[in-house]
């Protein structure tokens, strides 16, 4: 993840193969459908109010944090789970090297696994990623990192070092009439980014573990919740690919290296007696958690199976057999199973007198052939469709007026067959509007805390996971449980419902 704008995005660096290929289509004039209002449809969540700002923000720093709210859905409002949060930072900051230093933390209404910081201290935390910690010393080793990157300046020296890139890359650019030394000198200078952000999550890690540490939480707490992480995103991406496949340059070091540097941090830090001595504090912090909204706000649209569905909006829509969906700030975004095939749905301004056709011709994609437009209707809304051609890709859009609104379907094959030409029309097809019963029926699922009683097995509380894919892995995943371990009468454990 890039350090621009100020912003230090540390925990998560994967993402979906298929979104460059979808990116390259230079996809011009598309919006966030998620912040569309619908006024004759009630939104089943209303909205959380925004947090208070900390002190002496800068106009930029304010813009920062505006943008942050619209990309992740606003502020999550939970008093309980904001006294915890305070609690450990106010522990944080009194161990560290700058006591003196004010943190605000707020918590994201976003079910994405993230964490990040500006150079103000302002500290940012998903309830994703709150959902997924199972104790305050797996949360406080998310904060200790956060502030450890404020102590540290790094996104101050990130962003001289982004300018001397950019530097480089205008003299280069400028200067190179040989295109291999070009092409090496720019290499060059992306490994060097890249390096220099590895060695600032590293140095944030060892950081962030002292400060846990000093202030009595478990040291071994970031190791936990690094592997929790890196368990949560293979099954997300579980039948996509290998989600350690990652670019050699990705600005974040691969989780299992920064697990092992965690330990290896927290063993310096604690002595084996020390470490039984630290503080998880799991009853506290699964009490607090408790009813806290679980994967997507409703009244953002949310997925569930195959389906999407927004209620606020009024619509629903079917992806094939063997897709994966993810509802993201600008698109939902399918991937089927191998990686062969994919899927993005989004919303475009289009005006209400240019034909939908004329619009998938307008420009704003290119090897577009025009002699396959056609017209159409799609469950009586009025629609268009297009055939576009890539290198390695091909392309069938779809572009479909539903009110006011215009959305589009952008479907990708590596060989365009019969069975992605039904795929791609058996999705378009499905896309309809929600009966006033679904939308008053569709609510979120949250976290609820239960206790484990005798008889209880792992398979056994996983069948009370609603909502959610492959509920036995997804149960020990929230609740850190290797593939072997087992259950016990009294304990708490995490699961989700509707």
């Amino acid at each position: 993840m890039s350090g621009s704008e100020g912003r230090r995005n540390i925990w998560t660096s994967r993402r979906w193969l298929v979104l460059p290929l979808l990116g390259a289509l230079a996809l011009g004039g598309c919006g966030d459908f998620r912040r569309f209002e619908t006024a004759s449809i009630p939104s089943s969540t209303p909205a959380a109010p925004k947090p208070a700002r900390p002190p002496a923000q800068s106009p930029a720093a304010e813009r920062e944090h505006e943008r942050i709210l619209a990309t992740y859905g606003g502020a999550y409002d939970d008093p309980r789970l904001e006294a915890l949060i305070t609690s450990t930072v106010d522990r944080l900051v009194a161990a560290s090297d700058r006591p003196d230093l004010t943190y605000k933390v707020t918590i994201l209404n976003s079910g994405a696994i993230n964490a990040f910081a500006l150079p103000t201290g302002q500290l940012y935390v998903t309830r994703g990623l709150v959902a997924l910690a199972s104790d305050t010393s797996e949360l406080s080793s998310v904060l200790s990192h956060e502030m450890a990157h404020v102590l540290a300046k790094h996104a101050a020296i990130r962003e001289d070092q982004a300018r001397q890139a950019a530097l480089v890359t205008r003299v280069v650019t400028d200067m190179g009439n040989d295109p291999e030394l070009t092409a090496l000198a720019l290499a060059k200078t992306k490994l060097s980014m890249a390096s220099f952000s590895r060695q600032q999550e590293l140095e944030a890690d060892g950081i962030g573990v002292g400060i846990s540490a000093r202030a009595q939480f478990d040291p071994f707490g970031a190791a936990r919740f690094l592997t929790a992480m890196e368990r949560s995103a293979a099954l997300k991406a579980g039948r996509s690919g290998d989600t350690r496949s990652q670019d050699f340059l990705a600005s974040h070091p691969a989780t299992p290296e920064r697990v092992r540097n965690a330990q290896a941090n927290a063993r310096q830090y604690a002595s084996a007696e020390q470490t039984a001595k630290g503080e998880r504090d799991r009853e506290t912090y699964l009490n607090a958690i408790d009813n806290i909204v679980y994967g997507e706000d409703p009244s953002e649209g949310f997925v569930r199976g195959r389906r999407f569905l927004h209620p606020k909006l009024g619509f629903t829509f079917q992806a094939p057999e063997s897709y994966t969906l993810d509802n993201t700030a600008q698109a939902v975004i399918g991937v089927r199973e191998g990686g062969s095939q994919a899927m993005r749905f989004d919303v475009v301004r289009v005006p209400a007198e240019q034909s939908l056709g004329d619009y998938l011709n307008s420009g704003w994609m290119e090897n577009v052939d025009k002699s396959s437009t056609e017209e159409l209707s799609i469950n009586g809304f009025p629609a268009a469709a297009v055939v576009a051609r890539g290198d390695q890709w091909q392309f069938k859009v779809y572009a479909l007026r539903f009110g006011s609104d215009v959305y589009r379907f952008i479907f990708a094959t590596r060989q365009r067959s019969a069975e992605s030409e039904r795929n791609a029309r058996d999705t378009v097809n499905s896309f309809r509007r929600l009966t006033l019963d679904e939308i008053q029926a569709a609510r979120p699922l949250r976290i609820k805390v239960i206790t484990v009683q005798p008889g209880d097995t792992v398979e056994s509380l996983s069948h009370r996971m609603a909502g959610v894919d492959r509920p036995l892995e997804r149960f020990r995943v929230l609740n850190g449980l290797e593939a072997n371990a087992t259950v016990k009468a009294r304990d708490l454990v995490k699961i989700v419902v509707d």
